[in-house]
């Protein structure tokens, strides 16, 4: 029997012990499955309060058990649900109790919801957007996510294919009735009209998103300087706790430290570097290049410099704010924003505290200017951009051409709606599927 064909089955909880533990089952043989454990198939939709036992009629658990025969489920498929308690033992003999059964495995990563995807029940984008959703870490992360989940740019895109098929059915009828004198013109200018309404749409969709398809992976702050001038002071002072060991020596940090924050809802990673110097150390060279390099990658670097100390760092076109430390010390002396430097400037106390609100207030506002408005955003993967800036170009395409021939045209339009069937997984998709779907955990 094909994989595909077969019934799965997995914990769709979390990882025991836990109070309560769901294990869903799903394919043809779900019926059969449920029946056999609660002892009769338990009426469709409605929670059912019984004692499952396993082929040789021993008790496994006292649970709940709720039936969704196909199609009307989340896969598509018949689907049981064992509400049972979360201990090992008991998810140990379910799960041997389940895979006693002919053609029933445990799941792959991702296999419910694909198998939810190949019947219909969700497009690709609302795929992703389960996927973002069950990673999402931050409230806005979480919106971004619930958005995508609920069709937003799905409804959209199919709204746009269906705009240009109708645009090609009208091209192509001019070509079919290229005879009849002023017929072609007649069906070709309504079509241009809606290609060129088409075009702004779309261009104005991709404008407005920023760059909101990063808001999944976070913007990433890199701190960087010289030795000892309150780099780790600082890390600790952002993440409100002990990550990065504080020494008075120089060189204590050796290698990068990453923390995940969450600011105002923005997802944002802040880097610890080792200081920036000459040094004979091997370890410590091979610290600064990585500071350099990760520094390098970053969407944002703050350089720290004790008093009147100046950047020391060639990021080309990636923005550095300059942070002046110690100013509770008299070697910080007082410096007027913006003095000497281009970059924007901050006076703090790391050891203190003085000036880390304001610092963070202006991390939030760098982050929401980074982001775009991403309230909105009906882009949230780069794969989704990608293929709308395809569709655009095919759009704009058939305008040129089409005073070459409707049939450049016609082929243009039948490339754009093929980009948004992409988009939407319907359409030679079959390379990327697996890309997508094993990145989900086990048993979603």
């Amino acid at each position: 029997m094909h994989p595909r064909d077969q019934t799965i089955f997995a914990l769709s909880s979390g990882r025991p012990p836990s109070a309560i533990a769901i294990v869903r089952v799903s394919g043809p043989m779900a019926e059969s499955v449920v029946s056999a454990l609660a002892g009769k198939t338990p009426v469709p939709r409605m929670a059912t309060h019984t004692l499952l036992r396993d082929s040789s009629g021993q008790p496994i658990d006292d649970a709940v058990v709720l039936w969704f025969p196909g199609p009307a489920s989340a896969t598509g498929e018949d689907v049981a649900e064992f509400h049972v308690h979360g201990g090992r033992a008991v998810l140990a003999a379910m799960f041997n109790a389940l895979a006693a059964f002919d053609n029933v495995r445990t799941a792959e990563p991702g296999e419910f919801t694909r198998r939810a995807f190949e019947n219909g029940k969700l497009d690709l984008t609302e795929a992703e957007g389960l996927d973002d959703l069950i990673h999402a870490d931050t409230d806005r992360q979480r919106r971004q996510a619930l958005r995508q989940l609920k069709g937003m740019l799905g409804d959209r895109v199919r709204d746009w294919r269906e705009q240009i098929i109708a645009a090609s059915a009208l091209i192509e009828a001019g070509i079919d009735f290229s005879d009849e004198g002023d017929v072609p013109a007649e069906l070709i200018a309504p079509a241009l009209v809606k290609i060129q309404a088409l075009l702004g749409e779309i261009k104005g969709t991709l404008a407005a998103q920023g760059r909101s398809e990063r808001l999944r992976d976070g913007l990433v702050v890199a701190i960087a300087g010289p030795p000892n001038v309150g780099k780790s002071t600082l890390m600790n002072q952002l993440v409100r706790r002990e990550v990065a060991i504080v020494s008075p020596h120089a060189g204590t940090t050796r290698d990068v430290i990453e923390v995940q924050l969450d600011l105002d809802g923005y997802p944002v990673t802040v880097i610890d570097t080792a200081g920036i110097r000459e040094t004979d150390d091997p370890v410590e060279q091979e610290g600064v290049r990585r500071a350099r390099a990760r520094a390098a990658e970053a969407d944002l670097v703050l350089w720290l410099a004790e008093g009147a100390g100046n950047i020391d760092l060639n990021q080309g076109t990636t923005p550095v704010w300059l942070v002046r430390n110690k100013i509770d010390l008299d070697s910080a002396r007082p410096v007027a924003s913006g003095e000497g430097t281009a970059h924007p400037e901050f006076r703090i106390s790391a050891a203190r505290g003085d000036g880390i609100p304001e610092l963070i207030t202006a991390l939030v506002g760098f982050a929401h200017d980074y982001f775009g408005t991403s309230e909105g955003a009906l882009i949230s993967r780069a794969r989704q951009r990608r293929l709308l800036e395809e569709t655009a170009d095919s759009l704009r395409r058939s305008i040129d051409v089409v005073g070459q021939g409707e049939e450049l045209a016609a082929e243009e339009l039948r490339s754009a709606a093929t980009s948004l069937g992409r988009l939407l997984g319907r359409i030679d998709v079959e390379d990327i599927l697996d890309v997508i779907f094993r990145e989900f955990c086990v048993g979603k």
